[in-house]
């Protein structure tokens, strides 16, 4: 009918969309309307359309009757589409396999790859620089506490780890020996570092002798080795990278005031740099560090309602200055056993980013630690101008300290936007001749899709400012906000061990704050019956009830139960 607007006389009644001309189209045409059909059918059904139509193929007009052949053909562009549709497609989805949604991403965003080393992985430049923007905030933080970078040996003698007992029984079974050097028997075997607790010890022992040498507060930077049997790329592994704080005080209260301290600092990191809101809470006497007199952690929830321990910080006592012989003259002049602590977290804090606000398009990076914060994708770059106003914006937002990337490579926007999508980037600005026609550029955010329209001023500071605003503050507080709904809607309040069952089978995975008695007998029993271990007992208490959640007998502590990584 469009096709013969100009002449409703030959105007037959046909159905509109479909796949093929049907044969009602073919009616007696007049010889001299052959031309301006033809004519008109390619100017309807272009080549190089940004729909997918169907484009004549064949054009014939023979005894008086016009037959026009269709063939359906995908544009160029939206043949880019379909490939950035399934480059994405790539991904499982969350809720069809959520382990394999995680490898995917992992590999997909060129995070890791595997390696021949049974158990390990190599962190890619993307992944590692993820951990290095997370190893530079957190570094700052702790010399703002006070605290100086050490480095200790990765190797320790057997006879150095056994002096401590419960600490050389928590690790005997993940630990990796050396037993030779070239081709020569060891005398002692070496342990390869699991934890560094006996190294700071034995360098104590020589260097505090007075309270005028305390308290050292050191951290390192290193990787570890423990032998796990089960391995995921960040969340466990034979070989990762931590870092490792070891302080030592003249007294209990100045240890226990650092221990919460690093607590603290962690969950501020973790919430305000990270955008994952965490639980904050000591651990049961059952699931305490090896060695240690209390251990505190923060607790995340992930996407699929499983727990993830995020960092944790550990008061020894003076345990460990008695079995190494660490002693220094008090103020007054008597010998005293100092304090210690010992904190740190590791790359599965990249884990925990990818399963707190990752989604089926990939990465979703929060930007204090995004490597590139926001990337510039143009439009049409062929054309006059498109790049060298791009170029503009780069250095413009590049001169206000924001890591930025100008994409100006032969790739589609199309695979562009897909690309940087899977990659997590929190900021993308696109720019075109329309835009630079109009003043203007497209601004669109990660974490919840959202464009907007920026101006185009004299020295871009609207953009600058706009792009600055979304990464220090529109970003971070919608991605936190998120993932605190999602904590919110998976934490479930229970009194006894079927409502817990019950909740988890309606709701499926999530936190449970449950009471307990504070008997090891019941918090195993719960984990038995219902799958859940005790994840913390929470520094901020609630109180659900007065019994606990499994024997009924008077409980003394509301705890946070789950699933855990």
């Amino acid at each position: 009918r469009n096709l013969l607007a100009d002449f409703p006389s030959y105007c037959p009644e046909i159905p509109c969309h479909t796949s093929s001309m049907p044969a009602e189209f073919l009616g007696n045409l007049p010889k001299n309307l052959t031309t301006h059909l033809t004519h008109k059918l390619y100017a309807v059904f272009p080549y190089k359309s940004k729909n997918p139509l169907a484009i004549p193929q064949k054009i014939c007009y023979t005894e008086n009757r016009l037959t026009v052949r269709l063939h359906r053909k995908q544009p160029q562009e939206d043949t880019m589409a379909k490939k950035n549709q399934k480059m994405v497609e790539e991904i499982t989805a969350m809720d069809v396999d959520f382990a394999q949604w995680y490898t995917d991403i992992c590999k997909k965003a060129e995070l890791v790859s595997y390696t021949s080393v049974k158990g390990c992985m190599v962190i890619r430049p993307y992944g590692y620089a993820i951990w290095e923007n997370i190893q530079r905030i957190l570094d700052g933080m702790f010399k703002a506490t006070g605290h100086v970078n050490v480095n200790m040996p990765m190797f320790i003698p057997e006879s150095l780890l056994e002096k401590e007992k419960d600490h050389v029984e928590g690790f005997a079974p993940e630990v990796a020996w050396v037993t030779y050097g070239g081709s020569e028997k060891l005398e002692e075997r070496l342990c390869v570092r699991p934890t560094s607790e006996t190294l700071f010890c034995d360098h104590y022992k020589d260097i505090v002798h007075s309270y005028r040498d305390l308290p050292k507060l050191y951290n390192q930077w290193v990787s570890v080795v423990r032998w796990e049997k089960t391995t995921r790329p960040f969340l466990r592994s034979r070989e990762f990278l931590w870092q490792e704080g070891h302080t030592i005080h003249a007294t209990a209260e100045e240890a226990i005031e650092e221990t919460e301290r690093m607590l603290n600092v962690y969950t501020d990191f973790c919430e305000k740099c990270l955008a994952m809101p965490v639980v904050k809470g000591r651990k049961t006497e059952s699931d305490k560090f090896a060695g240690a007199v209390s251990t505190y952690a923060i607790e995340a929830l992930m996407h699929d309602g499983k727990a993830l321990q995020a960092g944790t910080s550990h008061y020894f006592g003076d345990g460990f200055a008695k079995a190494f012989g660490i002693q220094f003259a008090g103020k007054d002049n008597k010998l005293a056993y100092p304090h210690q602590t010992s904190w740190g977290v590791t790359t599965r804090l990249i884990g925990a980013i990818i399963m707190t606000h990752g989604d089926d398009s990939g990465l979703v990076l929060p930007p204090a630690v995004a490597p590139v914060q926001a990337v510039i994708v143009p439009i049409a770059q062929h054309k006059e101008g498109v790049l060298d106003k791009a170029a503009e914006l780069y250095k413009a937002l590049a001169a206000k300290g924001i890591r930025v990337k100008l994409d100006d490579s032969d790739n589609s926007p199309g695979w562009k936007f897909a690309q940087y999508e899977m990659k997590g980037i929190p900021v993308r600005i696109e720019i075109g001749p329309k835009d630079i026609e109009a003043g203007q550029c497209v601004v669109a955010t990660r974490f919840n899709g959202e464009k907007q329209t920026v101006a185009l001023d004299e020295n871009y500071e609207a953009l600058c400012d706009t792009v600055s605003d979304l990464l220090e503050n529109v970003v971070p507080q919608g991605m936190f906000r998120k993932a605190l709904e999602n904590r919110t809607n998976k934490t479930y309040v229970c009194q006894t061990m079927d409502e817990i069952t019950k909740a988890l089978e309606e709701k499926g995975d999530g936190f449970v704050e449950a009471m307990w008695c504070g008997d090891e007998a019941c918090e195993d029993k719960v984990k038995e019956v219902t799958g859940v271990g005790s994840r913390c007992i929470p520094l901020e208490q609630k109180h659900i009830s007065d019994k606990c959640v499994c024997c009924g007998k008077p409980a003394k502590h509301m705890v946070l139960w789950g699933k855990a990584y």
